[in-house]
């Protein structure tokens, strides 16, 4: 796909996007629920990184429509938000290892 086939608006929000996915614990995150749903405290073990931390990030990658989440109870139970998000990392991932 060329460049004069992408509007500017869909150029700038895969700019955006792309910025999402340069923070190494963002993507740690992703890849903890490519398992399935976690709580926040079950990724910050996982990761070995603060709640507070984590729900920051977490909190990135809601706005960026990259997770999903419920609540269960006084937990929120998050996953990702669709099977692209772990297409887009298993693309990258493919291309990094080459």
């Amino acid at each position: 796909m060329s460049e004069e086939l992408l509007d500017e608006e869909i150029i700038y929000d895969l700019a955006d996007l792309f910025k999402v996915f340069s923070d190494s614990t963002r993507i740690r995150i992703l890849v903890a629920l490519f398992e399935g749903e976690l709580c926040v405290g079950d990724i910050a073990q996982r990761l070995e990184i603060s709640q507070t931390a984590i729900s920051h990030q977490l909190r990135i990658l809601k706005q960026n429509h990259l997770i999903k989440y419920r609540r269960n109870g006084k937990s929120m139970i998050y996953s990702l938000a669709d099977e692209h998000v772990k297409t887009i990392i298993d693309c990258a991932t493919e291309h990094v290892e080459e």
